[in-house]
């Protein structure tokens, strides 16, 4: 599977599905912010940055702060695979983050989320 378009898409891009999916769902932007928050380190600022510079997904991932450790924890399907099996540790990082979006979508409570 060639995975470098999915690497070469923008940060900036997906972010406002993400926010489309989860409000669809009556969760916010502010609680889409706190997963990604939670699995990459970026903070409100930083994130910002990310956006403006339209960075794509390989350096959005490459200049994250911190990969939260209990990311590893994050485990079940999405788009297909199995996420705790994806062997391309940069898309294991992409679908982490669909996977957490997804979660939240579907009415998990932030605790489950962010696997506390």
């Amino acid at each position: 599977m060639d995975n470098t378009r999915v690497f070469k898409m923008s940060f900036a891009s997906i972010y406002p599905l993400y926010i489309q999916k989860a409000e669809k769902k009556g969760r916010t932007k502010a609680e889409v912010d706190v997963v990604i928050f939670w699995l990459t380190g970026y903070d409100k600022k930083t994130l910002k940055q990310q956006i403006d510079k339209k960075n794509d997904l390989e350096t959005f991932f490459a200049q994250a702060p911190h990969m939260n450790p209990n990311a590893s924890k994050i485990t079940g399907m999405i788009c297909g695979y199995r996420v705790e099996e994806i062997e391309d540790k940069l898309m294991q990082k992409i679908r982490y983050m669909d996977k957490l979006v997804d979660e939240l979508a579907k009415g998990k409570t932030m605790e489950k989320i962010l696997r506390e």
